[in-house]
């Protein structure tokens, strides 16, 4: 669905795809195409709202312009009319309320001629009447002008029912398989354009939607960022230490009922909450160890494990909640990331990216930022984002960007419903944040900001 609605000097569009705006960040709308994507619901919809140039508005596009004359010769017929119905309305009054005076003057008049005499006091009365009519015509030249009004409207009306008529048969030189064939085009336009966007910075968080209140204080939940659509399984870990039950929900409908659902034991026990499942596997932290471990689900079994050089473990470097969150496995749209710190960088965040296959590290960034100053981490589009607590009042603080090594602070608010959060991570298929906050499974929405140029290309 296209909505168009104008607001000089942009256009605002919403595209309704399946996939809230915020400040707009660039004050020049010529740099390019500033676009919003968030996900809207828990079924999978997102809004992209997009503010367009106005060099490329379809405002210019001329039968756009020829409708909107079209429209304004229709509201000056209608203004006119109305002006023309509220005079006619007055004047009819005006003669009905002189019809009873001119029917006495025509019988006087008449008894005046048969007599062939008229005293000075009827004469008198007979002018008297007469000044009474003098207004009447003011209100015939009126009555002339609204005719020539009349065929003046008459006229544009026919214009207007051509013109109307013109635009209709255009319209309808197009058959219903062409239209439809049209339709396609644009979804398919449309799905690319949302495929180019799945990367942006972050300008919002939704309030928060409780899915359901399980489990202990601490833990994790999360759906397989790989998987198909039509793939909705979530995984449920309750604990945060020496764990090694990984319960399988068919559906999130079946999660949130509690049925349905199958058990994996972990061969290696876990430690913290911020493990991950991503294309099939469990990534998870070996407990009192720096050792990333993947687990296939599907043949339950191994296919990996290897240590994190340097990194703490067992409550050296965890987030401001504890709870052995020294290292934190990450998902985002380029791939598979830890988030952990080392005795040489003090303390400060590190983020690697690693190689789903072997685990091992391709390469690494040192944010700056203490970990333990951090309530809860996640990463989107290679931007690794930290709250400033997990307690109730959090807010997006601090971003770090890989692709330029910078950082910046921010203050993007983040409602803290159940006031602890010990797992925080982000799902790039359904563009949505996993929280476990204080014994409840919470999903919170995020909106996107992106730029894309007037040359081409987000």
């Amino acid at each position: 669905m296209l909505l168009l609605a104008a607001a000089p000097p942009l256009l605002m569009i919403l595209l309704l795809c399946r996939g809230r705006a915020g400040q707009t960040l660039f004050q020049s709308p010529e740099d390019g195409w500033q676009l919003y994507t968030s996900a809207q619901a828990p079924d999978g919809k997102c809004v992209c709202t997009a503010v367009i140039p106005v060099q490329n508005s379809c405002s210019r596009d001329g039968r756009s312009r020829e409708l909107r004359q079209l429209m304004e010769k229709v509201q000056n017929v209608s203004q006119s009319m109305e002006v023309l119905e509220l005079r006619t309305f007055r004047d009819l009054q005006y003669v009905r309320n002189t019809e009873s005076l001119m029917r006495s003057l025509d019988s006087r008049l008449r008894a005046a001629d048969g007599a062939r005499s008229l005293s000075a006091k009827s004469f008198q009365e007979l002018k008297d009447r007469m000044t009474e009519l003098l207004p009447l015509s003011s209100v015939l030249e009126q009555y002339k002008a609204d005719t020539r009004t009349i065929v003046r409207l008459r006229e544009e009306v026919r214009n207007l029912s051509a013109s109307l008529a013109a635009i209709q048969e255009e319209m309808g030189a197009f058959d219903y398989e062409e239209l439809q064939q049209r339709v396609l085009v644009l979804e398919a336009r449309l799905h690319a354009c949302a495929q180019k966007l799945g990367c942006g910075k972050l300008t919002g968080v939704s309030n928060p939607i409780t899915i359901r209140a399980m489990g202990s204080r601490f833990g994790s939940w999360m759906t397989d960022t790989m998987a198909p659509s039509a793939d909705s399984r979530v995984w449920y870990m309750d604990g945060y230490y020496k764990g090694r039950r990984v319960l399988e929900f068919r559906t999130l409908g079946d999660f949130v009922k509690g049925q349905n659902f199958i058990q994996h034991l972990l061969p290696q026990p876990w430690a913290g909450t911020g493990h991950v499942v991503y294309n099939g596997s469990l990534f998870y932290n070996k407990y009192q160890s720096n050792v990333v471990v993947k687990y296939h689900f599907r043949s339950r079994s191994v296919l990996v494990q290897r240590s994190l050089p340097g990194a703490g473990y067992n409550n050296t470097f965890p987030y401001s909640w504890g709870g052995f969150s020294d290292m934190d496995l990450m998902v985002d749209e380029s791939g598979l990331w830890a988030v952990y710190t080392t005795n040489q960088n003090a303390g400060n965040i590190v983020v690697s990216r690693l190689d789903p296959h072997t685990l091992e590290v391709t390469r690494s960034w040192d944010t700056g930022y203490p970990k333990r100053s951090a309530g809860e981490a996640f990463m989107i589009c290679g931007v690794l984002y930290v709250t400033n607590s997990h307690l109730a009042g959090a807010k997006v603080y601090f971003a770090y960007f890989t692709n330029t090594s910078s950082y910046e602070y921010t203050d993007v608010p983040f409602h803290n419903q159940y006031s602890h959060i010990s797992m925080l991570d982000y799902n790039p298929r359904e563009r949505a944040l996993y929280t476990w906050n204080n014994g409840h499974q919470v999903l919170y929405n995020v909106t996107l900001f992106h730029v894309i140029s007037t040359a081409g290309g987000p």
